[in-house]
């Protein structure tokens, strides 16, 4: 695999694992479930009426199967 498709494929895994971390917040915040997070180097728990609403944008990139 050369750089570029390795490029290519970091910025697919990069853009699913953020997809996929947007997704499990939303769940959590319509569950009505608490999320912890990292807030000023401490731990921080925020209930799901304290979860901002996620407005994520995939960036759309054709998946082929490469080697």
């Amino acid at each position: 695999m050369n750089e570029e498709e390795m490029k290519t494929l970091h910025r697919k895994i990069d853009a699913g694992v953020k997809a996929a971390i947007a997704e499990a917040i939303e769940r959590h915040r319509k569950l009505g479930q608490s999320i912890s997070i990292m807030q000023d180097g401490k731990v921080v728990t925020l209930t799901a009426e304290e979860i901002p609403q996620v407005q994520h944008q995939l960036s759309v990139l054709p998946m082929t199967n490469d080697k």
